[in-house]
């Protein structure tokens, strides 16, 4: 149960090897039990052994984002073993906007695991958080969902549906217990990125999680990482199509 001063005793991770992920746990320092959902990789086992010493119980339980059907048995076994107080949705890939704009196949596999199967998890993390009656959700969106460009509009498109939904679900669950934190970061040095081309206020995943379980305390709907892309974010949907267009962000 969540305490007085904003600590956790749980937390799950959906995309249980995801470095933001897991420095999200770091940050939160959670008291009693780890959850981490994914599929068994010597990622995920390395995750499992970093976290160790910061919960008696670090449980790893396998978790496929294209196996939609197995989502709600996998999670309502999780819960069903001592409440949630944290669910972080961090699964999702990146890949290649120049390989999407040639192999639309390849385009939609990945939206199948960064929308679908997140959104498949969001959703029944949320009714299990409701069903509880307490709990927070985070979701990890990014600024790419704020305004598509040329260099990765596929995966901006699969982040901004789980950024809507994100913000649904929210409103929807205002009143129930239940708090909903988006957290947008821009560019994060990690395994995903490494040898991409650092874009302005690029960030370390470290910083992410200190902003996101700042965010979570203070029960934040939405949060930008590093803080100043909110600003930049809004200056740059705001600027008019053809000025957005000439601008070098591809």
């Amino acid at each position: 149960m969540r305490s007085g001063l904003g600590g956790v005793d749980s937390v799950l991770l959906i995309g249980g090897s995801s470095e933001i992920g897991v420095a999200i746990i770091e940050a939160m320092a959670p008291r009693q039990r780890i959850v981490l959902a994914g599929r068994p990789s010597g990622e995920l086992d390395a995750a499992a052994a970093r976290l160790a010493t910061l919960a008696p119980r670090v449980d790893t339980v396998d978790f496929d984002a294209l196996d939609l059907d197995s989502h709600g048995r996998t999670l309502a076994g999780i819960f069903g073993d001592g409440d949630i107080d944290v669910v972080v949705i961090a699964a999702g890939v990146l890949g290649d906007q120049t390989v999407f704009e040639t192999d639309p196949r390849a385009a939609i596999e990945m939206t199948r695991v960064t929308y679908t199967g997140a959104a498949s998890a969001a959703l029944h993390g949320a009714a299990l958080l409701r069903r509880q009656g307490h709990g927070h959700l985070v979701i990890l969106s990014s600024v790419a969902a704020d305004r598509p460009r040329p260099a990765n509009f596929v995966y901006g498109s699969a982040k901004s549906g789980l950024d809507a939904l994100g913000r649904g679900l929210s409103q929807a669950l205002t009143g129930t217990g239940v708090d909903v934190t988006v957290v947008r970061p821009g560019f994060v040095r990690t395994r995903m990125t490494r040898g991409l081309t650092e874009a302005p206020l690029s960030t370390d995943a470290d910083v992410v999680a200190a902003i996101t379980a700042r965010a979570v305390r203070k029960r934040q709907r939405i949060a930008y990482a590093p803080a100043p892309l909110k600003y930049v974010m809004g200056v740059i949907k705001a600027l008019p199509e053809p000025i957005f267009r000439r601008l070098p962000l591809s």
